[in-house]
């Protein structure tokens, strides 16, 4: 099969640029995997959410100890983006891609960085529907109203991948951070790791505490999460994306993936889904 080729798409955010007379907009299309938005920022906020397809959302976060998160994005989950914030997106799985534009005079006022939201039904639901061809002004803001009630009240998860800045972070933290994330099966410990990247296991538990705002354990799973949300979507077997992730078993991955995801991890793949 040959490999898949990577497109730049273009944003065109501007078109859809949400006003105070109409604070949200939104913009569906279907994406190809391996097509990605090139870093751009907007005025905005903005919630990027796949309704089918699997997203990879980088953000220069004011609300990280880093700066700089990854998160991947499955249907059940969204990235809010902050008004400003620098950001990129990457299809990883072929994506029925939704981005909701929100003004920032109705945007949460708490809601400086990014942070990843549980999509609930009702959720699911209102995005369409505003999307609806010559939806009728009133009744798009009533849906209006709904939808932003609905995102105060929206839960919130732990799914991104800090990362030290590529200018000024430690440039130790940020190889061992690179090689763990290319190496996800790789079940080496902190101290194992740190020696690789010529640092003590001590020095490179307190650079994870001070510039990603985590400790390497909890880094670690968020990077395991993160390698095998795609790998699920394709519908690989569990008992497979345990191996590959570092796990000697899948009831072992399965008890890690449920505490942190809330749900097994066979209600990410495709059957499920649909």
């Amino acid at each position: 099969m040959p490999p898949r080729r990577s497109v730049v798409l273009h944003s065109d955010a501007d078109l859809f640029q949400p006003t105070r007379g109409r604070p949200v907009r939104v913009r569906s299309r279907n994406i190809a995997a391996d097509a990605h938005f090139e870093p751009h920022r907007h005025a905005w906020g903005q919630i990027a959410y796949c309704a089918t397809g699997i997203l990879q959302v980088s953000a220069a976060d004011a609300g990280s100890a880093s700066g700089e998160v990854t998160y991947i994005v499955p249907p059940s989950r969204a990235v809010w983006i902050a008004p400003r914030a620098l950001h990129s997106v990457h299809v990883l799985e072929a994506a029925h891609f939704r981005t909701v534009y929100i003004d920032a005079s109705v945007a949460p006022p708490d809601w400086n960085g990014c942070r990843v939201l549980v999509v609930s039904p009702l959720f699911r639901e209102l995005v369409p529907a505003l999307d609806e061809p010559q939806l009728p002004r009133a009744r798009e803001a009533l849906l209006t109203e709904l939808l932003l009630d609905e995102l105060r009240g929206a839960g919130t998860q732990e799914l991104g991948v800090p990362l030290p800045p590529a200018q000024g972070g430690d440039k130790r933290l940020r190889a061992l951070c690179e090689a763990v994330l290319a190496a996800p099966a790789e079940r080496a410990t902190l101290a194992q790791w740190a020696a690789s990247v010529g640092a003590s296991e001590r020095t490179m538990a307190r650079l994870f505490r001070e510039q990603l705002g985590t400790g390497y354990q909890q880094w670690r799973q968020q990077a395991v999460l993160a390698h095998a949300l795609p790998l699920l979507a394709r519908g690989v077997p569990v008992g497979q994306v345990a191996l590959a992730t570092g796990y000697a078993s899948e009831s072992a991955f399965t008890a890690m993936f449920k505490g942190a995801m809330g749900q097994p991890p066979s209600r990410f793949q495709p059957r499920a889904a649909a």
